[in-house]
């Protein structure tokens, strides 16, 4: 099957029991058994249960592997992973964009238990290079990364790390499987926040990892039930859910998007705009290489004071002040009070994640009505800015 028919059927037959042909909610939280230990594969629900079950396997074909388990969130994924394969002493390489939830895991939970991190670029091989240790466990990575959309070569990183011995984590959830498939570039875990597109209707908050090596993932499996971090049968449905339209809808994000960077790129009130899919953007050839669309997500920094981008923000008619991404529905976010407000101002200006940058997260509304909303937004920038052109050899600049 391929991708879009495996989304709708692996593993979704009709129910056998009562011929229910959309996957049931088994909204149970254990299971008779007809003797101590003789079931029929399941005994409560934090251990396993069926709706779980097959969103698991689900996810696994999507990204082309045989190992999935979800857990209550994103961050829920991640700790897992990090509390599985790390031990007090050992160090992890990550981003230096990395997501605010990531980064405050590292240095708030997992420094505090004996564990280091270095955050660098890593697209610059060098310092990737520079950036191993003896400890280095492994290499944690985001592309497009959050909130800047930089890109990382995965299939680069990955060599670089296996030739040490380091597993190699790629956070798919920005691109999610219709993307980008990062254990075709390498990868040895992904991770997701299936809350943004998979789910894809800002209604469901649930993460996952998947693995290709059992040896892996089985650590990570055992941390499913002994900590207990799962979601509901009823979240898991509305995921399953979510994942029959996942095409349809990142193909319309993905078109949406680069209409509005487009848009964004040329317009005076802007000083800078992030997104892949634009030529400009240094790391496009890349996204190019190894993405088949290049994200929903587009960032820019408006010209502007504080206050000017704080009304910018709140005051959209479809992009809805809020964090989070990845829904039908617009939403504009502005990190540095927002998503990445646990890091540091400092930290954040030292890795250029300005306090003007603006995160959008295009829907799939009508492209033009999106266009219409942040054109009535960056009318006053514009006019302020047009307001401090100066006349200079008898020509207009502007200021």
């Amino acid at each position: 099957m391929r991708f879009d028919t495996r989304a709708i059927h692996f593993a979704q037959d009709p129910d056998p029991a009562t011929g229910a042909f959309t996957t049931p909610i088994h909204q149970t939280s254990t299971f008779v058994q007809k003797a101590p230990r003789v079931h029929k594969g399941f005994d409560y629900s934090r251990t396993n249960n069926p709706t779980r079950r097959t969103l698991e396997r689900v996810l696994a074909s999507l990204e082309g592997v045989e190992h999935c388990a979800a857990f209550a969130s994103g961050l829920a994924a991640e700790n897992a992973v990090l509390q599985a394969l790390l031990s007090p002493g050992d160090h992890v390489i990550t981003t230096d964009d990395v997501y605010g939830g990531t980064f405050r895991l590292l240095d708030a939970v997992y420094a505090r238990k004996g564990c280091s991190f270095s955050t660098v670029d890593l697209s610059d091989a060098r310092a990737l290079d520079a950036a191993f240790r003896p400890t280095t466990r492994l290499v944690w990575l985001e592309t497009p990364t959050n909130p800047r959309l930089r890109i990382t070569d995965i299939a680069k990183v990955c060599r670089a790390a296996h030739a040490r011995g380091v597993i190699v984590v790629v956070d798919n959830t920005f691109a999610s499987p219709v993307n980008q498939l990062p254990f075709d570039l390498g990868a040895d875990l992904v991770v997701h926040s299936a809350t943004k597109y998979l789910s894809g209707h800002s209604d469901v908050i649930q993460g996952a990892v998947l693995a290709r090596e059992a040896s892996i993932f089985e650590p990570i499996h055992f941390l499913q039930n002994a900590t207990g971090a799962v979601p509901s049968p009823f979240d898991c449905w509305l995921t399953l859910r979510g994942l029959k339209t996942l095409s349809l809808r990142v193909a319309r994000h993905n078109a949406n998007a680069q209409t509005v960077a487009e848009f964004l790129a040329g317009h005076p009130a802007v000083a800078r705009i992030h997104y892949p899919g634009l030529s400009a953007h240094p790391g496009h050839a890349i996204a190019k290489r190894q993405m088949t669309g290049f994200g929903g997500v587009v960032s820019l920094e408006p010209l502007g004071s504080p206050e000017a981008i704080r009304a910018f923000v709140s005051h959209r008619r479809f992009f809805k002040l809020g964090e989070s991404l990845g829904g039908v529905k617009s939403l504009v976010c502005h990190p540095a009070t927002m998503t990445h407000a646990s890091i540091p101002a400092e930290r954040r200006r030292a890795l250029g994640l300005s306090d003007s940058l603006v995160r959008l997260s295009v829907g799939i509304e009508d492209a033009r009505d999106l266009i219409d909303d942040l054109e009535q937004g960056l009318a006053p920038l514009s006019s302020r800015r047009r307001r401090r052109a100066v006349v200079r050899r008898g020509r207009v600049v502007r200021a």
